[in-house]
């Protein structure tokens, strides 16, 4: 098995990012299997269509860096360098999982790689994200903190509380708006007056932009940019990348809340299909090669999962570690 590091560099080649786009896309869909078998206690939250956004962030950033992110988070968690059997262990709660089998879909974790504990609460990576940044400016160092979260964290009080102190301190934070168009069931029309959530940058006189999440390569240029301008000291950035999550909310969501077409619309736009294309079209793959490249990665799938389920569970004493008091 290659370490977190070693899967991190795979992501400096187009190749390599294409590969790990395909490995979510088909980790996130052996997850809902795995739950409908019953080898995953609790909830689930899937981000496939997702997928250019969180490679596109872990392309940029250095091991050093650290990020923080929702229970939505394998994607975040594949991107960074931790492997199948990590994140698989951890959401079938066994102890190959990146945080030996006790934090479960929606605590993974892995700090060789930046990866704070993701949050189940709504918007709480934030301040936790401008604290990491706080330090590193304290500390003098060049490392930058990115904090990534859904639409529906743009309207609580920490969003505009963590955007406030971040630029008054000019941190070397980036906050990424994942915006899939929905905070758990409600679409954002029905919560949010405004169309760019990045607009609201400028009440803290950050810069900002709006990127179009689908494409990879775009989402590398913003965050490019963004990560250059916190490292020379410049303070912080807001990023919305405009994206759309292909599932419900959670396991056991048909999103029959959507309005007829819209997810139809958005598959039009997958980011794995664009990111392929645009590879093909490059002379970079072939379309045997790309097909051969999906039949390597689900193969290496399907044996994470063999090596998970056929892995112990945690005993009953793992549950007062890393606990004090």
């Amino acid at each position: 098995m290659s370490t977190s590091l070693d899967r991190r560099r795979l992501l400096s080649t187009p190749l390599g990012r294409l590969d790990r786009m395909v490995e979510i896309r088909m980790v996130e869909e052996s997850i809902q299997k795995l739950y409908n078998d019953g080898h995953i206690r609790g909830s689930t939250h899937l981000a496939n269509g997702q997928e250019a956004v969180s490679v596109g962030i872990a392309s940029v950033l250095k091991s050093t860096d650290v990020v923080t992110c929702t229970y939505r988070g394998h994607a975040v968690a594949l991107s960074l360098g931790i492997s199948p059997e990590g994140v698989l262990g951890e959401i079938c709660g066994r102890k190959i999982g990146c945080a030996g089998g006790i934090g479960g879909s929606m605590h993974l974790m892995d700090a060789s790689v930046g990866l704070m504990p993701t949050f189940a609460i709504v918007g709480a990576g934030l301040p936790v994200a401008l604290g990491v940044a706080l330090a590193a400016k304290l500390k003098n160092t060049d490392d930058v903190a990115v904090t990534v979260f859904g639409d529906g964290a743009c309207n609580i009080g920490a969003f505009h509380e963590s955007l406030n102190m971040a630029s008054i301190f000019k941190l070397p934070l980036i906050f990424v708006i994942e915006n899939n168009l929905y905070g758990e069931y409600t679409r954002i029309n029905l919560s949010t007056p405004i169309e760019d959530l990045a607009n609201r940058a400028d009440s803290y006189a950050m810069r900002n932009d709006v990127v179009d999440g689908q494409d990879l390569e775009a989402v590398i240029t913003a965050m490019t940019a963004a990560v250059a301008h916190a490292r020379a000291g410049n303070g912080p950035s807001l990023i919305e990348m405009k994206t759309y999550r292909y599932s419900g909310h959670s396991r056991s969501d048909p999103a029959t809340y959507r309005p007829e077409g819209e997810l139809d619309r958005w598959e039009k736009r997958d980011p794995l299909a664009i990111a392929a294309a645009k590879l093909i079209k490059d002379g970079i793959v072939s379309e045997n090669g790309f097909l051969e490249m999906k039949s390597e990665i689900s193969n290496r799938v399907d044996r994470a999962i063999e090596t998970v389920l056929a892995s112990a569970a945690p005993d009953q004493d793992s549950i007062f570690k890393h606990v004090s008091a």
